[in-house]
């Protein structure tokens, strides 16, 4: 019997992880524990640790990282305390952590020097804010890659990774996306309170690397979608620095706004049901990079902060120029592209399970070398 711990500290990542997560505790080799913490655990985030909950006959260790006043050093040196301690009582074999954010990088830090392999979903991606150094430093720290395309594969390779640690078994989330037990968009509609016939999707990030223009860049978003004159359901951004500046602006502009509904985060497959059927989704989070793609639903991103992620014909990137984003809005609104399989195919949960099963991960060595090609 091996066990396996589970990090996740946003809705986002939990998405990601979550068949996996299911379909792992399911083994009768394997023993799966979660360890909860980072924005499930904050109220102004909704509480998503309810969300977590609900996956049955799995141990979930919750604990609070962080306050709202909180940088992201702060956050970091709290969370690898937490997780040291929860580590030492558990004894895991195996670590997994996704993405770039800072309890990723406290999982590869703590299962690194503890060696404890740590497995890194979705590394090897390159977006052009201080996430990519997260992420490429998480990598660094990991033992084992799991990748969703090919590029993020050969990229890792070309960091000095062992090929024999990199598998591509693409974007984990897009499992749910294809399930055919999503919830109707009646269903969605009604449990939230959502009127709209037609609307699109408003997610924004704060760019951690450019907070001093967060306050001028937001209030251009907001009066440019107001303009458009369209339906809009907005979520909350991630609690990067910025962020209050952010959902304070939303409160202040748009929480009268019959145009505009905010809500401070969703449950995943409703969210993906209300992405399938939305007319666009707008903002700078990767959702409109690689998700709404694979629904054919186009994505205008605003910025710099996906900049360097492959993308597919269905997004279109642009400055912060009020004009010129009212014409993509205007173009792609109900306009459906082809959907997209370039971050995978659905089934990224049964690799994983055959990479278990066949003890590919046993076989990767906890001393970590660079590897010249």
């Amino acid at each position: 019997m091996k066990k396996i711990v589970f990090i996740t500290g946003t809705r986002a990542d939990f998405g990601k992880q979550k068949q996996i997560i299911k379909k792992s505790s399911k083994l009768k080799n394997l023993e799966v524990k979660i360890f909860c913490t980072g924005m499930h655990m904050l109220k102004k985030y909704g509480e998503t640790h309810m969300e977590v909950d609900l996956l049955k006959n799995i141990e979930i260790f919750k604990f609070i990282n962080q306050n709202d006043s909180d940088q992201m050093d702060h956050i970091l040196a709290k969370t690898v305390s937490g997780l040291s301690d929860y580590i030492s009582e558990m004894k895991p074999d195996f670590i997994v952590i996704h993405g770039d954010r800072v309890e990723a990088l406290a999982g590869a830090i703590v299962g690194s020097l503890n060696n404890i392999k740590t497995i890194h979903i979705e590394g090897g991606e390159v977006s052009g804010t201080i996430d990519e150094s997260i992420r490429h430093a998480v990598s660094k720290l990991s033992h084992i890659h799991l990748t969703s395309t090919t590029e993020a594969s050969e990229r890792l390779k070309n960091m000095g990774e062992n090929p024999n640690s990199v598998f591509t078994i693409g974007s984990p989330d897009i499992d749910i996306m294809n399930s055919k037990e999503l919830p109707s968009l009646t269903e969605v509609k009604n449990y939230y309170n959502i009127n709209f016939k037609n609307y699109g999707i408003l997610i924004y990030h704060p760019v951690t690397t450019d907070t001093k223009n967060i306050e001028k860049y937001t209030n251009i978003l907001i009066k440019t979608l107001i303009k458009s004159k369209k339906n809009y359901v907005v979520i909350f951004p991630n609690n990067d620095p910025g962020n209050k500046i952010i959902i304070k602006k939303y409160n202040e502009i748009l929480k009268n706004n019959r145009k505009f509904i905010v809500f401070p985060s969703m449950r995943f497959e409703y969210f993906l049901t209300l992405l399938k059927n939305s007319s666009l989704i707008i903002g700078n989070s990767s959702v409109g990079i690689r998700e709404s793609a694979h629904y054919g639903v186009g994505s205008i991103d605003i910025g710099s902060r996906q900049n360097s992620r492959q993308r597919c014909s269905s997004v279109i990137n642009v400055k912060y120029n009020s004009k010129k984003i009212i014409t993509f809005i205007n173009e792609m609104y109900s306009k459906k592209f082809k959907p997209n399989k370039l971050y995978g195919d659905g089934m990224s949960s049964a690799k994983f399970l055959e990479l278990v099963k066949n003890n590919k991960f046993d076989k990767v060595k906890i001393q970590k070398v660079f590897f010249n090609k």
